[in-house]
C-alpha cells in the first residue's frame, strides 16, 4: 500500500512539513510505502490553460508535476499540509490542484482516501479553515472521500519554523489523521 504525502509550503522543513512527517509516521511503522512531494523543493509550473490536454490526455508542460500524476495514479491515500498565505493556500499548491486539470479523464485519485492539515500564524482568523476548505474542495473535485482528523482537518498555529515542535497536542492530532485514515482503508 502506498500513501502520498505533500507538503504545499515553499518554506523547506517548515511547520506544515513537520506536521506532514507526524500524520505519515503511522503509515511507516506498518510498512507503507511512503512517497513525500515537497513543494518547497519542487518545480512545478502554473497552468498556461491551453487546454491541450483536453485533446492529448496530458499536460505539455514538462517539470515535476510529471511525478505527481504519476504519484496520484499509484497511492491509496494522500495528505496534503499546507500554510495559509493571505488566508489561502501558497501559489505553489494552488498551482499542483490546476495542473490536475490535466488529469480529469483518468481521475487518478477517485475513490481514495484524503486528509489536510493548514497551518496559520494567528491562532483565530489565521485562514487554516479557508486552507482546510481549498484542500477539501480539491478532493472533492478529484473524487477523494475526505477523511477527518479529529474533528475536520488538523489545524494549528505557528510562525517560525519549527514552532510547532513545542505543540505536541497539534503533533499528536497530525498522527490520529493519518491513524483515521488507515482505520478507513481497513474498513
Amino acid at each position: 500500500m502506498k500513501v502520498l504525502g505533500i507538503s504545499g509550503s515553499p518554506r523547506a522543513g517548515g511547520n506544515s512539513e513537520i506536521l506532514l512527517n507526524a500524520a505519515l509516521q503511522p503509515f511507516i511503522e506498518i510498512g507503507w510505502d511512503v512517497k513525500k512531494v515537497l513543494l518547497s523543493t519542487s518545480k512545478i509550473e502554473m497552468c498556461i490553460g491551453c487546454e491541450i490536454c483536453v485533446e492529448e490526455k496530458s499536460c505539455v508542460i514538462n517539470d515535476d508535476m510529471c511525478e505527481v500524476y504519476e504519484a496520484f495514479e499509484n497511492c491509496d491515500a494522500i495528505i496534503i499540509a499546507a500554510p495559509s498565505y493571505w488566508r489561502n493556500v501558497p501559489a505553489q499548491l494552488k498551482a499542483l490542484f490546476d495542473r490536475t486539470f490535466a488529469t480529469q479523464g483518468k481521475k487518478p485519485l477517485l475513490g481514495k482516501l484524503g486528509g489536510a492539515i493548514a497551518v496559520g500564524r494567528a491562532t483565530a482568523g489565521g485562514g487554516q479553515s479557508k486552507v482546510l476548505d481549498v484542500i477539501h474542495n480539491f478532493y472533492l473535485s478529484a473524487g477523494v472521500l475526505c477523511v477527518p482528523g479529529e474533528l475536520n482537518g488538523v489545524t494549528a498555529s505557528a510562525d517560525k519554523p519549527g514552532d510547532i515542535l513545542a505543540q505536541p497536542r497539534r503533533l499528536a492530532q497530525a498522527r490520529v489523521l493519518g491513524e483515521n485514515i488507515l482505520r478507513m482503508v481497513k474498513c
